[in-house]
């Protein structure tokens, strides 16, 4: 994996470095030219090189994000040095000459905080293979499963591990573009929940008591006992559940949260089309361990 999660100034960075056999002078052209661009970024870009111009992104028909953004140059230094907003993150590239090519040095800051950073290093790695590519004179096809990948990174990068604050277990995951009804549909299994019912099999596991469901708001809210789902979607930055569980005093808060890490790896794993079985009793084992205070 390429990518560095780091914090600067209290905001997510990824870094990424890779190297070319290419000159300085041509990297700069597909870097900062619409025609190169088109082959290689994840969407179509109209731009001057102005500092202070307007940008805008088009997404093709085919990507998860509807329609188009908006950005803004904000540093221009050819051949070396590229910055642009594109809505909420800053994307930069420095260009340096060496021996057998140019270096390229790439970052994000992450407008829309750390949760996005796994689909994020993701996504750049296969944009800049294909930048790639694109210098070499080579065709490029992507990669035929995101899954893998995403996990790997999402796992580096501490983004599955979950929170206790106070009492309260708390959980935040990434779940890409995936409309909120479909997760709501998986979340549910094609049931329709009601207040008093069981909540879904999908929605419960062996270490939480199944009670009945006492907030049911589709496609957002499903609450039972002293648990809460809620998936949240945003048109700029994505889809997100949240869970969390109110413990019962005396309860042990290292095999609740080893459970739920768990069971938010398999419901992710889900959202991409793959169901696990059976349930991983040993990892759930080792990620009580890992949650557990030292000496415990």
């Amino acid at each position: 994996m390429s990518a560095k999660l780091e914090t600067v100034d209290g905001r997510p960075v990824l870094r990424f470095e890779r190297t070319v056999k290419h000159p300085v002078a041509k990297v700069w052209r597909a870097i900062t030219e619409a025609d190169h661009l088109a082959v290689w970024f994840p969407a179509s870009v109209d731009l001057e090189l102005i500092p202070g111009a307007a940008m805008r992104f088009t997404f093709p028909d085919q990507a998860p994000v509807d329609g188009s953004s908006t950005g803004e140059v904000l540093e221009v230094d050819p051949p070396e040095v590229f910055t642009f907003r594109w809505n909420n993150d800053v994307l930069r590239f420095e260009l340096s000459s060496i021996d057998d090519g140019c270096l390229i040095r790439f970052t994000q800051v992450i407008g829309g905080g750390r949760i996005a950073a796994g689909r994020n290093a993701v996504g750049w790695d296969v944009c800049l293979d294909a930048l790639d590519a694109l210098l070499d004179g080579r065709g490029f096809e992507g990669p035929s499963g995101w899954l893998g990948p995403m996990e790997g990174y999402i796992r580096e990068f501490g983004l599955d591990v979950g929170s206790l604050e106070g009492r309260l277990v708390r959980f935040v995951r990434d779940l890409v573009w995936r409309p909120a009804a479909d997760v709501w549909a998986l979340l549910v299994e094609g049931s329709e929940p009601a207040v008093g019912g069981e909540p879904s099999v999908r929605a419960v596991n062996g270490y939480v008591p199944a009670e009945p469901l006492t907030v049911v708001e589709a496609p957002r809210v499903l609450a039972y006992g002293a648990v809460r789902w809620e998936i949240v979607h945003d048109p700029e930055e994505g889809t997100r559940v949240e869970l969390t569980h109110d413990l019962p005093v005396g309860a042990d808060a290292a095999s609740v949260l080893a459970a739920w890490h768990v069971h938010l790896e398999l419901f992710f794993a889900a959202t991409f089309g793959e169901i696990r079985c059976p349930w991983p009793e040993d990892r759930v084992e080792k990620l009580r361990e890992r949650y557990s205070p030292a000496g415990e």
